[in-house]
């Protein structure tokens, strides 16, 4: 164990007036074994540090507590400013996980719709900032249509394609279809919301997985690690999170999907909300910008790029499971409802 290491945290303990026997580092947090029992200290950025802890107070103030607490210093404190970091302390919780790995993600969906749901409020919305971002994105997007086209029309006149090229040819329609999805649902998000002046906004855990999802001793989920938190649309825990999930092998993530509404049982998303939902979920983004890299590379490393458009096209195609098995779950949603009806008319 380093001894200097030791006496630092021992330092900072001091403020919480404990005395550490040992510790285990994992990464940015320890493992600290007191003479009060066992806890975890976390270094983080003291940039982060007043967002972090004004957001955690007020969770804990809308009623939700699935959250681990954050012990004060002696002097009232939430955290200890040593060394250029700041370091806060929170009890260790032992995260051993009662249930596969499916339960654990659909409890974690099922806690971050509860957090959404006690901190949604309506924020106003200055129409002139919206028409400005529907027409920005707009122009950014024609402008990767262009560099689309003109690099499929290079790739084309070219006697011998480059084996990229030609991998970007035999998958040219495929990111077309997603961007023309994605275009369509922005702009039908456009003109439900164009004379809106209020939109919802939720508290963001800011990178939900697993790893921030931990068990106590009875198998209650907390989350941790709420540094990047801030108030925004529910869309900034979800997207995120379902990328990095479908970036992978190509497969048919139906537990994705399960997940997904796992959340919407306890925190539906509105029309509008889902309709951006789908244009930027839909959206093929990294295509695009490993597609650009390459067109400005002067000597691309071939095998590198090949790779990379390949992995971001089963991206494209996990994700475009996903939404098309959405769609299909709301159209025979929407045809039960309509015999329903008509049944009921019917009595």
């Amino acid at each position: 164990m380093n001894d200097e290491r030791l006496a630092k945290i021992k330092k900072i303990l001091g403020h919480f007036a404990l005395k550490p026997r040992h510790y285990e580092q994992y990464g940015k947090v320890y493992k600290i074994f007191s003479d009060k029992g066992v806890f975890a200290l976390k270094k983080i950025s003291p940039y982060q540090g007043t967002n972090f802890i004004r957001y955690l107070q007020y969770l804990f103030q809308r009623g939700y507590n699935r959250i681990v607490p954050v012990y004060p210093t002696l002097d009232g404190r939430f955290g200890v400013l040593y060394e250029q970091h700041l370091y806060y302390l929170m009890p260790w919780l032992s995260n051993e996980t009662k249930e596969d790995r499916s339960r654990q993600h659909e409890q974690m969906f099922r806690e971050l719709a509860r957090l959404h749901a006690l901190s949604v409020q309506e924020v106003s919305v200055n129409k002139e900032d919206k028409v400005r971002h529907y027409e920005k994105t707009l122009y950014e997007w024609e402008k990767e249509e262009e560099l689309l086209e003109g690099f499929l029309e290079h790739c084309e006149s070219r006697v011998y394609m480059s084996p990229f090229e030609l991998l970007y040819c035999l998958y040219y329609i495929d990111i077309k279809r997603a961007r023309q999805y994605a275009k369509d649902k922005f702009q039908s998000w456009y003109e439900k919301t164009e004379d809106q002046e209020k939109a919802r906004a939720v508290l963001s855990h800011g990178k939900i997985s697993t790893e921030h999802f931990v068990y106590d001793d009875k198998g209650y989920g907390y989350f941790i690690n709420f540094e990047k938190s801030r108030h925004g649309s529910p869309l900034n825990d979800l997207l995120p999170f379902l990328s990095r999930k479908l970036r992978t092998f190509p497969k048919k993530c139906d537990q994705c999907v399960e997940w997904i509404y796992t959340y919407l049982k306890y925190f539906p998303l509105t029309e509008e909300e889902t309709l951006l939902f789908h244009s930027y979920f839909s959206r093929p983004g990294p295509i695009i910008r490993t597609v650009e890299t390459y067109y400005k590379t002067r000597r691309p490393d071939e095998s590198r790029f090949v790779k990379q458009l390949q992995q971001n096209y089963w991206l494209l195609k996990n994700t475009e499971y996903v939404i098309m098995r959405m769609v299909e779950r709301e159209r025979m949603k929407q045809e039960e409802e309509a015999l329903k009806a008509q049944a009921e008319e019917g009595k």
